[in-house]
């Protein structure tokens, strides 16, 4: 890996740090030494969810899952965050997980609002 690559990697774990900041969490730039559930991209509060930060105009998304995994710990869900330049941040999860733990359906059964139909 470059320098300029390693340089915009970690510009990109200081915004995603500040981007949680500026949204109630705890975060900082992790210690970047031997990789795993011990040095995370991004330390923070968020309890669960590994971060993976991806400052990169193309992602290579299976490897950089893959990376993600591995790292995260046995209880943690993977985060991937990702960024190219001019454009915002954005998040990638696994659906099922996302769907099981993230945004469970309702204990109740909830009507969906359709906006074409009409009654």
């Amino acid at each position: 890996m470059g320098i300029l690559s390693r340089t915009k990697g970690k510009v990109g774990e200081r915004e995603v740090a500040d981007l949680l900041k500026r949204n109630g969490y705890e975060a900082r730039r992790g210690v970047q030494f031997q990789g795993g559930a011990g040095s995370p991209d991004v330390v923070h509060n968020m309890a669960g969810f590994h971060i993976e930060v991806k400052r990169t105009e193309r992602l290579a998304l299976w490897d950089a899952l893959k990376q993600a995994n591995a790292d995260k710990g046995p209880k943690e869900h993977a985060l991937i965050f990702h960024r190219a330049n001019g454009k915002p941040w954005v998040i990638i999860m696994d659906a099922e997980a996302f769907l099981r733990d993230v945004a469970p359906l309702p204990e109740e059964e909830v009507i969906l609002h359709d906006p074409e139909r009409t009654e």
